[in-house]
């Protein structure tokens, strides 16, 4: 994982800013966001504060995880989608699964099946082997 310098790094670039208009940001001199950048300083929580209210990724900064999108943001393709997954029965779903992850390059083609729940790999094996 990477440090909270690299990453306040990135969400600055990702919103296009300048390390000079960042730190007006945040209430502090430009000499300052490059030290939080390359992880000689650590910012106050009111620095934090102001970023986050522009558009950065708080969460993601301090811990490297990404802030989950809400459900209210999802398409309407999206929201029709997961229902769909939901109705599937346990089995269908592990496919699913093995076959997003294949398809968005996650999987190598010879990698043996991994399912994220347990449950789900029993019974996906159960249904192959019928």
């Amino acid at each position: 994982m990477t440090a909270f310098g690299p990453r306040l790094r990135e969400e600055r670039e990702r919103l296009g800013m300048t390390q000079r208009a960042f730190g007006d940001v945040g209430g502090v001199e430009p000499n300052a966001q490059g030290k939080y950048e390359s992880g000689e300083r650590t910012p106050r929580m009111d620095y934090l504060a102001a970023v986050a209210a522009r558009g950065v990724d708080a969460l993601y900064v301090l811990t490297g995880k990404r802030t989950p999108a809400p459900l209210d943001s999802l398409s309407a393709d999206e929201d029709q989608m997961i229902g769909a997954f939901r109705r599937l029965p346990a089995a269908d779903q592990a496919a699913v699964w093995h076959l997003l992850n294949r398809l968005a390059g996650e999987a190598a083609a010879d990698a043996p099946l991994r399912i994220r729940h347990p449950e789900r790999q029993i019974l996906f094996r159960n249904e192959l082997c019928q």
